[in-house]
């Protein structure tokens, strides 16, 4: 079969420690206008974050607006708020200071700023008829990617599911990444952001859509990403081991959004839309258990991944390779405290049926690297329950 892809990538990338005080210089040279709408969150704005961005565009003569109601696993209603908050101010572009929350909260607010409403009509893939407004993102945490990702992952309210939209015009103008913002986050979501993006990387890797040349920045990500984590969980001081984060989580965001994720994601969202469990929570307590599932499906992929990993494979066969991935990534979760399924009060055994459903329902279960079903994803709950 001939091989056949296509790579986007229309985001300036610039990756720097100190980049956070040169905002507004690189806002300028983009020529968009002088309304900058910023979008963040009450943690980005309590920590002082997003007063450095403001404070350097206002010093290049941006009038700003801020926009601070986004919530862990976004909703509807508030993307909906902020569009009509970017509307009224006339924002000339929309500029992200936070999580992958906030990132994909902004790319909705982009899009409700010069389309109409409901955001979910435009759920699925290239529903977006024209230009939205130009956004600029700064990540703050190293785990979702989204600064380079098509896609707003966003909470229908009313159906309690969680939605993808999904198009090209989403991608953000200027990725501005800078490490010193993730210096000071605490050992737990250092853990789940970093396990998130290690899940980015691994079913970028793995899923049916990969290619080669998302194949070759997942496999760069996960070999910054799984051996800098645990130092960064132990040590938040650890620079080098930061850095390597949030350049592994970028490259893992390029990798993922150039082909797709699997039934980590799917499971992961199901959780988030029912719960509200933060995503990269559920992300991490899934991929062990689903990598297990997978692994039979694919073992040379995956012992790609355990020699990605530096786990030493040369003397092991394929499958062998694989099953000591598996290992090695329930070790990991253990080792940086990531909480079981189990653990979470709001988990009911009850709610396994439905949210087996939700995850069938994913549009990226068919790019599972191993078929699965509604029955095959309550096998899993199930499992990762028990354990």
């Amino acid at each position: 079969m001939q091989i056949r892809f296509a790579f986007n990538l229309p985001t300036r990338i610039e990756v720097g420690a100190g980049l956070l005080k040169s905002v507004g210089l690189k806002v300028r040279e983009l020529d968009q206008g002088q309304k900058a709408f910023i979008v963040t969150d009450p943690g980005i704005e309590e920590a002082g974050i997003s007063a450095i961005v403001v404070d350097s565009l206002l010093a290049q003569g941006f009038k700003c607006s801020i926009f601070d109601q986004v919530k862990p696993n976004p909703r509807d209603q508030d993307c909906e708020a902020g569009g009509d908050e970017a509307r009224r101010f006339g924002a000339d572009l929309i500029v992200a200071v936070g999580g992958g929350s906030v990132i994909d909260s902004a790319k909705a607010i982009a899009l409700l700023q010069t389309h109409e409403g409901p955001l979910s009509s435009y759920e699925g893939r290239g529903k977006v008829t024209h230009a939205v407004t130009p956004q600029v993102a700064i990540p703050t945490t190293a785990g979702t990617g989204s600064e380079v990702t098509r896609s707003a992952v966003i909470t229908d309210t009313k159906r309690k599911f969680k939605m993808s939209v999904n198009d090209v015009l989403l991608v953000p103008s200027l990725a501005l990444v800078d490490p010193e913002t993730t210096y000071s986050l605490p050992p737990g979501l250092t853990a789940s952001t970093g396990m998130d993006a290690l899940v980015h990387a691994i079913e970028a890797y793995t899923c049916l859509q990969a290619n080669p040349l998302s194949d070759a920045m997942a496999l760069a990500a996960i070999e910054k990403l799984y051996p800098a984590l645990p130092i960064a969980v132990k040590d938040g001081s650890n620079k080098q081991a930061r850095d390597a984060l949030m350049v592994g989580s970028l490259m893992a965001g390029i990798a993922f959004s150039h082909a797709d994720v699997g039934a980590v994601h799917c499971l992961a969202e199901a959780i988030g839309s029912l719960y509200d469990t933060p995503h990269g929570v559920a992300n991490s307590m899934f991929l062990p258990v689903v990598t297990a599932y997978n692994a039979g499906a694919d073992p040379q992929r995956h012992a790609r991944i355990a020699s990605a990993c530096g786990l030493g494979v040369n003397d092991l066969t394929a499958e062998e390779a694989a099953e000591l991935l598996v290992e090695r990534l329930t070790e990991l979760a253990a080792e940086i405290n990531i909480p079981k399924f189990s653990s979470l009060e709001e988990v009911n055994p009850a709610d396994f049926t439905r949210l087996a459903e939700i995850s069938a329902l994913n549009g990226s279960t068919p790019s599972n690297c191993r078929p699965i079903s509604k029955s095959d994803y309550l096998k899993i709950l199930e499992d990762c329950y028990s354990r």
